[in-house]
């Protein structure tokens, strides 16, 4: 600092020495060299008031969030990746439950056929030609029946599935998917 403070004023005094009109100066300085000056203690005091600490320390907050946010999403993510498995489970589930239903529908349905056969055989050996028209009539009945059984069961059916597979919770977990997607 003081080399440079000495160049100025040997500058000056050849300056001088030659004519030239000089630059104005304080205390041996010219402007660039207060400038200089002013820069140089700005920096002094920043370094005293240990201001690069301060916004090290600043950004290391930062960071900090930064990651817990980020442990916090990981958390949120294999949280909704455990309730999404958990679901597709109930809902894999709710199908078998449903293939079961429907078998035994099916298989009740064999026998109100069987039965009503059974039922037609003995009218016929009795009345053949008013068992011809009663067994028309018996077998619209039975597959009316039928038809009212199978819609009641599938429609039973279909309420207890919408009703496990669909709520609060599982749209939530559509919502949280659908969110972890965007991410």
């Amino acid at each position: 600092m003081a080399d440079l403070g000495l160049l100025l004023v040997l500058a000056e005094a050849a300056g001088e020495a030659h004519g030239e009109v000089g630059e104005p100066s304080a205390f041996g300085l010219g402007p660039g060299g207060w400038v200089a000056m002013t820069v140089l203690a700005l920096f002094a005091l920043m370094i005293y008031l240990k201001v690069p600490a301060l916004v090290a320390g600043m950004l290391d907050q930062k960071i900090a969030g930064i990651r817990a946010l980020l442990d916090e999403a990981v958390k949120l993510r294999r949280e909704a990746e455990a309730l999404k498995a958990e679901y597709e489970a109930k809902l894999a589930g709710a199908a078998t439950d449903a293939a079961t239903m429907t078998a035994a529908a099916e298989e009740e349905a064999g026998r109100i056929v069987a039965k009503a056969q059974t039922d037609a055989t003995a009218l016929v050996a009795r009345r053949q030609k008013m068992a011809e028209d009663k067994i028309s009539a018996a077998e619209r009945a039975a597959i009316d029946e039928l038809r009212a059984h199978t819609a009641i069961a599938a429609s039973s059916a279909a309420r207890q599935i919408i009703a496990q597979t669909h709520g609060a919770v599982q749209d939530k977990a559509l919502i949280d998917s659908a969110i972890a997607g965007i991410a």
